[in-house]
């Protein structure tokens, strides 16, 4: 069960990482540069005017003025680019949810199918929440198991299930961060450590087949009566 935590990489590591963003952005967004462009133009023509003021300031400011420009420009539309990056691919609710910032903790692919459905596990200060992709039809049937199989270690913690979408009554992905942020927090940081603990027992128990033991599993005739002992 994989948790999402707080922990950020290093300034020199963002460095290395932002012309890679830029790239990646610049080719799937036709409005990242001209964008970047204007940015760029705004900061300056504000440098200028703090030029006319105090001169000897204007270098820094507008230095400092222009990144923050290009920075915001490029998370807001880098976010956008990845989003749409991510429509259709398999597993893309989980990721997204595995790098938000809190104690979102993420078990993907929980139940799937063949047929690449999938139903993921978060556990969160909102409680626990299944996210379904794929058949709407066959993740129902697997959003069910998992909800009978979870309301027998939950206790009163909220169950609720989304699927992931663009139809009406789905959540489209570019909105499922802002879903469960706004998700109301009825449990505390201890609450989601030992309902994580609980889960996590449970999904990792193995699954006994059912219906009787093939011949060929069987123990040898006599062998329960021999560790029984003598009467």
């Amino acid at each position: 069960m994989a948790k999402a935590t707080d922990e950020r990489p290093g300034f020199i590591a963002t460095l290395k990482q932002l012309p890679l963003v830029f790239k990646f952005t610049a080719k799937r967004d036709k409005w990242f540069v001209p964008l970047v462009v204007a940015a760029v133009v705004i900061a300056l023509g504000l440098t200028a005017l703090v030029w006319l003021w105090v001169s000897w300031f204007a270098i820094p400011f507008g230095l400092m003025l222009m990144l923050l420009g290009v920075l915001i420009v490029m998370n807001l539309r880098a976010n956008r680019a990845f989003m749409v990056e991510a429509e259709g691919q398999p597993g893309a609710a989980a990721g997204i949810v595995e790098n938000m910032r809190g104690d979102f903790r993420v078990t993907p692919a929980l139940a799937s199918t063949t047929q690449m459905d999938f139903v993921h596990l978060v556990i969160c200060r909102g409680g626990v929440v299944l996210l379904g992709e794929g058949n709407p039809s066959r993740v129902r049937g697997l959003m069910g198991q998992e909800r009978r199989r979870l309301q027998k270690v939950i206790g009163s913690a909220d169950l609720r299930d989304f699927m992931i979408g663009n139809e009406e009554g789905q959540v489209p992905l570019r909105k499922l961060r802002m879903t469960l942020v706004k998700l109301p927090r009825t449990l505390g940081p201890k609450d989601v450590a030992a309902l994580d603990k609980r889960i996590k027992a449970l999904t990792s128990r193995p699954q006994l087949p059912k219906g009787a033991i093939p011949k060929n599993m069987r123990p040898p005739k006599g062998t329960f009566r021999a560790m029984r002992g003598p009467r």
